[in-house]
């Protein structure tokens, strides 16, 4: 009873209460191991108003009544936070950091919550000598409306060591898998090799759990991250294994016969048939998607090493063409194939 209590009285605020920020703050409140205060839009604090709010992992569900549910939508309410998980889309993070500079307390930790390797180095440029931890999210999440947020994959959360000590109990606490790294950096290039399928997936609208188990969709998986490692090769940069797995081998696995793959994939994590990628939801709600800060980051890294990338690079374009559309483009394994050949 002492350690709750410890933890409860931590407050937790979420900038940019989105599908992760929710099931992240929805496992902190479920498990009662801190306050927790969502900052989103309105329609976020109606929804979650009415309905609650459930979080999902695989077959385990989390629900918190309305009345436990805190959603403001100004970020004045992070005031007073010990903790802010800042988890907005990353074209977003230069003027959070700004507007956050003004409100947080000097001693508020900040944890990024995002995708790519930018975010905490600009909540860093802006928050002065606040502590600002980075992040690898290694799970997706999805909303599934009515204050339903469905995490369909296992997967830990990552946090460099420094500064994150706290927000590691709470999140400890409420059952989030959670490991502390000295240097981030290595799992951050994994996290966004492994990231790279996102566009694939939002482009042909496949779950992950088809892209998975169709040949042809892993085809293209595998020379998207085949040709990024080899981006990565040129900048002597050296990712972590994935659960100890040299990420190097990911392209030869995608290409082996469908069996072998569901058994690798199977010692490495649990998929559910409902796990999707962030960008494809981007997509089907007509939002801006973050293929700069994962499919453009090797574009980018290619460019400043003297190498190409041509297969990213089309990525790149195909997703920047989907966006402010009406969703996905549906995008066949062979539509695809040829789409990034032209």
């Amino acid at each position: 009873m002492e350690r709750a209590a410890t933890l409860s009285a931590v407050r937790i605020g979420v900038m940019g209460a989105g599908s992760i920020g929710c099931y992240v703050g929805g496992r902190i409140l479920a498990a009662e191991a801190a306050e927790v205060v969502l900052i989103g839009r309105g329609w976020l604090k109606d929804e979650l108003g009415e309905h609650g709010l459930t979080a999902i992992r695989l077959d385990a569900s989390h629900r918190v009544p309305p009345e436990r549910v805190r959603v403001e939508t100004s970020a004045d309410a992070l005031g007073d936070c010990d903790v802010v998980l800042v988890a907005v889309k990353s074209a977003q993070t230069e003027d959070v950091a700004r507007e956050l500079a003004g409100i947080l307390r000097d001693d508020c930790v900040v944890v990024s919550l995002q995708n790519g390797l930018r975010n905490a180095p600009m909540l860093r440029q802006h928050l002065g000598s606040r502590s600002v931890v980075a992040s690898v999210v290694g799970f997706n999440v999805v909303s599934k409306g009515e204050g339903v947020f469905h995490n369909g994959m296992t997967g830990p959360l990552q946090l460099e060591k420094r500064g994150a000590d706290a927000i590691a109990r709470v999140f400890r606490a409420s059952g989030l898998e959670t490991e502390l790294h000295a240097d981030l950096t290595p799992h951050q290039w994994t996290k966004l090799l492994v990231n790279l399928n996102n566009a694939v997936s939002a482009l042909s609208g496949a779950p992950t759990v088809e892209l998975l188990k169709r040949p042809g969709y892993r085809k293209i998986v595998a020379a998207i991250i085949e040709e990024a490692l080899g981006v990565l090769k040129a900048a002597r940069i050296k990712p972590a294994a994935l659960r100890g797995v040299p990420v190097g081998v990911m392209p030869t696995v995608l290409r082996m016969p469908t069996f072998i793959v569901k058994l690798v994939t199977a010692a490495q994590m649990k998929v559910d048939p409902e796990a999707r990628s962030s960008m494809w939801e981007d997509l089907q709600r007509g939002r801006p998607t973050e293929v700069d800060w994962l499919n453009g980051e090797i574009v980018d890294l290619a460019r400043k090493v003297g190498v190409d990338a041509p297969l990213n690079a089309r990525i790149v374009a195909l997703v920047h063409e989907a966006e402010g559309g009406t969703g996905s483009p549906n995008l066949g394994a062979d539509a695809l194939w040829r789409a990034l050949h032209p």
